[in-house]
C-alpha cells in the first residue's frame, strides 16, 4: 500500500549532503592544522607563512561554498587544494622547500601526520564524488528494450 523505499533522488541528496560536511570537516581541519603550524613558519620561512594563510583563507572559502552549495568547480578546487598540499608535504619530507630544509625526513611529525590523513582523505572524497557525476547517461534511443531491462532499470532506479 504504501511505498516506504527512499526515492533516488533522496538518496542523492542524502549522499551529497554526507559528502559535503564530511569535505567541510576536512577543509576545517586543514585549516586548523596549518593555523597551528603557522607561528613557526613565519619564525623560520616567512614565505611558507603566507602560503599557509592563503591556505587557511582558501580552505574556509572552500568549505563556506560547500555549506552553500555542491558545484563542480568548488569540488575540483577542494581536492586540487588538498592535493596540491599533499604534493607540498611531500616535497617538504624528501627534497626539501627553497629555504627549507629542516624537515628532510621528518615523516613522524603528529600536525603532519594529521596533514597527510585529512588531505588524502578529502583528495579521494572530491575524486568519488567527481567520479559519481561522470557516470554515462544512456540515451533513450540507444538502452536496450523488454522484459530483462525493465527489470533491471527498475531493480537499479
Amino acid at each position: 500500500m504504501f511505498n516506504h523505499e527512499p526515492s533516488a533522488a533522496l538518496r542523492a541528496a542524502v549522499r551529497d549532503g554526507v559528502a559535503r560536511a564530511i569535505a567541510v570537516i576536512g577543509l576545517g581541519g586543514m585549516a586548523l592544522i596549518h593555523l597551528l603550524d603557522l607561528p613557526a613558519q613565519f619564525d623560520g620561512t616567512p614565505y611558507l607563512g603566507w602560503m599557509y594563510i592563503g591556505l587557511i583563507v582558501s580552505s574556509v572559502t572552500l568549505a563556506g561554498l560547500l555549506i552553500g552549495g555542491s558545484g563542480h568547480r568548488t569540488w575540483r578546487a577542494a581536492g586540487v587544494l588538498a592535493l596540491a598540499v599533499l604534493v607540498g608535504y611531500v616535497l617538504s619530507r624528501t627534497t626539501g622547500l627553497p629555504q627549507a630544509t629542516d624537515d628532510i625526513g621528518n615523516w613522524g611529525e603528529p600536525l603532519g601526520i594529521a596533514s597527510l590523513f585529512v588531505e588524502a582523505s578529502l583528495v579521494g572524497l572530491t575524486v568519488g564524488v567527481l567520479a559519481g557525476r561522470r557516470r554515462p547517461r544512456h540515451s533513450p534511443a540507444l538502452r536496450p528494450r523488454g522484459p530483462t531491462s525493465d527489470a533491471f532499470a527498475t531493480l537499479t532506479s
